[in-house]
């Protein structure tokens, strides 16, 4: 079960397990939001055909906003076949500025999840679970791959 906001529009702090049909329910609220899920799902798959099995769901997507920009999303990299995935989808390894491909294609941003995020020196699982703006600890949610198919 999805916990409700905390004052500043955030999941309560740590990471919540959820199934597919549960975060659909709770997030793809809204024309805008079904969009971004559908670009969500196509790189999930790709994801979990290379060996994903975890990949974490962060920003105004999963937030009390009511019209999120875009998601971002990170994934566990054990067990993932790097080269494979370059071979199947380059784009989910491009980190460009601004992602503008991975956006482009999937209407968000994937990084891996124990990559260094630049400007904080944490993984991006960490990152995720820190506030911009307040720096107070936030939740995010979390895909297991291998049930959603």
């Amino acid at each position: 079960m999805i916990p409700g906001f905390d004052s500043d529009g955030n999941l309560p702090c740590g990471i919540h397990w959820v199934t597919w049909k549960e975060f659909v329910s709770r997030f793809g609220t809204t024309p805008r939001r079904i969009k971004l899920l559908g670009g969500l799902i196509n790189a999930l798959y790709v994801l979990s055909q290379v060996g994903c099995k975890t990949v974490y769901v962060d920003g105004s997507f999963v937030s009390s906003k009511s019209i999120p920009g875009d998601f971002d999303a990170c994934w566990d990299t054990k067990g993932v076949d790097i080269e494979s995935l370059n071979e199947i989808e380059p784009v989910l390894l491009n980190f460009d500025p601004g992602r503008a491909q991975q956006k482009a294609k999937f209407s968000g941003e994937f990084f891996p999840a124990d990559m260094t995020e630049g400007g904080s020196g944490k993984t991006f699982l960490e990152f995720f679970q820190t506030n911009k703006e307040t720096g107070n600890p936030k939740g995010i949610i979390a895909l297991d791959l291998e049930t959603i198919w």
